[in-house]
């Protein structure tokens, strides 16, 4: 009797933790190429920094330049589904608003902060923000913004936009956010 109670509370314990899995892949970024030279000088830059490990400087703060508010009228948050990364057509025009600006604003860094709503594991949480801020992160390099200008970080569930278990309130906690520095 024993024996089959040790058993049966390994299978429990082994579908509970099936249960909790996901079908997401956090490894692969799905970003779509559509700046026109996207194997010049941005493609070679993007290289340089996959071949260094992951590459990405720190962003340097500075608060003297009168631009720190960034492009008037772009959004800064871009939300994603539920247990995704993959950056919406509809906040594609956004992307593009900040890469124009930064690209013609050499000395203006940005750091991209992506969160999660409060379901699921603080790792996994952790892990989701990070690509859903390197998806945006990677977005605009390429379309030209140089890595050096861009610090992607992840803050998990950690920082709600909105407290609540509703699907509103998980809907405006799953994004990412730029913030000019």
């Amino acid at each position: 009797m024993k024996r089959i109670l040790s058993i049966l509370s390994v299978l429990t314990l082994s579908f509970v933790l099936a249960a909790c899995g996901s079908s997401v892949k956090l490894s692969d970024v799905p970003v779509e190429d559509r700046s026109a030279g996207a194997a010049g000088a941005g493609g070679a830059a993007g290289a340089d920094s996959q071949a260094s490990g992951r590459g990405v400087a720190p962003v340097e703060i500075s608060t003297t330049d009168t631009t720190a508010a960034g492009p008037v009228g772009a959004a800064r948050v871009i939300y994603f589904d539920y247990d995704s990364f993959t950056i919406k057509p509809e906040f594609q025009g956004a992307i593009e608003v900040h890469a124009r600006f930064l690209t013609t604003n050499k000395n203006r860094k940005i750091a991209i902060e992506g969160h999660t709503d409060e379901r699921g594991g603080r790792e996994y949480n952790l892990a989701l923000g990070q690509k859903r801020s390197e998806a945006v992160r990677r977005s605009l390099s390429l379309l030209g913004v140089a890595e050096t200008q861009v610090e992607a970080v992840s803050f998990g569930e950690e920082k709600p936009s909105m407290i609540g278990a509703t699907e509103d309130a998980f809907a405006k906690n799953r994004r990412a956010e730029i913030n000019y520095r």
